[in-house]
């Protein structure tokens, strides 16, 4: 559901999402603009110096043709870099929606909004790892 915020003669509406992949939480906001991205208060350019990262979480946004239509400002956390990629790209596919719900189809044949299910599993007692064993010794 769309909020409206009033500032300065201008009426904004924005989108919300939140991304999840292992274990990165992103709170992704879609504000009407020019298609600027702000990650934890920084560019996305210096946030994710990596243009493979940067391509792969705006792909939602280019599928639908939304790229430069709406700002969007991130807050994520936890995890590694690419697995904050993920996070992100789910965020911003859910808010999307929230614009039109026209777009699930397309977004849903991507893998967009499917939340990737894979953790680290964890170690278990006698393990050296999730499934390592110590070697074996007969005597």
């Amino acid at each position: 559901m769309p909020k409206t915020t009033k500032s300065l003669a201008q009426i904004t509406v924005d989108y919300q999402g939140t991304g999840r992949r292992k274990t990165s939480v992103a709170r992704v906001r879609l504000l009407t603009g020019e298609g600027r991205i702000r990650v934890n208060g920084k560019p996305v350019e210096e946030y994710f110096p990596s243009p493979m990262i940067r391509a792969a979480l705006t792909l939602p946004l280019q599928l639908t043709n939304m790229a430069d239509k709406y700002d969007t400002v991130v807050l994520v956390h936890g995890g590694g870099i690419n697995s904050q990629a993920g996070a992100i790209r789910h965020g911003i596919a859910r808010a999307l929606l929230g614009v039109d719900d026209t777009f699930r189809p397309v977004l849903k044949k991507a893998g967009f909004l499917t939340r990737d299910p894979r953790m680290k599993e964890r170690r278990k007692y006698g393990l050296k790892k999730a499934r390592k064993a110590p070697q074996f010794s007969k005597r």
